[in-house]
């Protein structure tokens, strides 16, 4: 029996709830797969549409003088209770169905610390929230403070930071549910950012991404392994070149060559390997496994995927 920690791409998980409550099955499916089998899992997820939905809903709201804004912190918080919800009912359905009855599903709203001074700060990448005219997003930057950038040609949004995770603030909690047969579904969304201020931790508009939360977290709870599911078998280097080549293993010092050499795209494949070989360099018998959805049970088996091995 292994401890694994799965992260799921919230773009597995669709676009609106009723989108969703249909694509959980398929994960359900796979992660009952290894429960079956024996395994103590905790299941972190994406939440990179849905907390983008929530924020609009409330940027619009605001506008037409319906409601108050609501901070980004807590927007993440709402994302991880009702994508947890969702999840959570489709894996005890699914576990129902196996006469599985012993392992019952909890999600856990989860705060990730970062560090207030990361040079992420300096420097926001990550879009959220509606979309704005130049001018307008120019107004809003002298009004709030807030950085605003284009995104991918369709208009200007607000820009916040990825900074790396330093702690996870209920790990405690996750290791005696895991000891307790729980299945765990903790991280979502990378967490809830929160930093210390006053001697209280409070949270901060930031985005951890959901893949190096997840290995972060598989260090804190010694976990076996680190499957990271996405959209492909494998990862690939030159992907989608005539040269194309499956990466079936690679060694940590592999792993970071090739990410150097930048085979991987930057908030695609990349984070996936670098998480995968955070994680590994742990430990000696630890290892990561890039696959898809679909084909995790085959990737446990060896028959797909690409293991990052010490």
């Amino acid at each position: 029996m292994s401890k694994i920690v799965i992260a799921l791409g919230g773009n597995a998980l669709g676009n609106d709830s009723l989108e969703q409550m249909e694509k959980v099955k398929i994960a359900a499916k796979a992660i009952a797969d290894l429960v079956q089998d024996g395994h103590e899992i905790l299941i972190s997820h994406g939440n990179g549409p849905q907390v983008g939905m929530i924020k609009k809903a409330f940027d619009e709201c605001e506008k037409q003088n319906i409601t108050p804004n609501m901070p980004f912190p807590e927007c993440i918080a709402m994302s991880q209770g009702y994508i947890g919800f969702h999840l959570q009912a489709a894996i005890e359905t699914e576990l129902f169905a196996r006469k599985i009855t012993d392992r019952p599903v909890s999600t856990l709203v989860t705060r990730i610390v970062v560090d207030a001074n990361d040079p992420a700060f300096l420097k926001p990448t990550k879009p959220i929230g509606s979309y704005y005219d130049e001018q307008t997003a120019i107004k809003l930057m002298q009004e709030t403070g807030d950085f605003y950038g284009e995104d991918a040609g369709r208009g200007f949004r607000r820009m916040i930071a990825s900074p790396m995770p330093v702690d996870i603030m209920e790990k405690e909690t996750v290791e005696l549910l895991l000891q307790n047969k729980r299945v765990v579904i903790a991280c979502g969304g990378g967490g809830i950012p929160v930093t210390e201020k006053n001697g209280l931790m409070v949270g901060i508009d930031a985005v951890v991404d959901k893949d190096f939360a997840a290995s972060h977290m598989a260090k804190l709870i010694d976990a076996d392994m680190l499957i990271i599911l996405t959209a492909v078998d494998n990862a690939f280097l030159n992907y989608q070149k005539e040269n194309e080549t499956v990466i079936s293993q690679a060694t940590v010092s592999e792993a970071k060559k090739y990410c150097e050499e930048g085979h991987f795209a930057p908030g695609s494949m990349l984070p996936k390997v670098m998480a995968s070989y955070m994680f590994t360099e742990n430990g000696k018998n630890k290892h990561a496994i890039i696959t898809s959805l679909e084909r995790a049970a085959d990737a446990l088996k060896g028959e797909c995927g690409t293991t990052v091995v010490a």
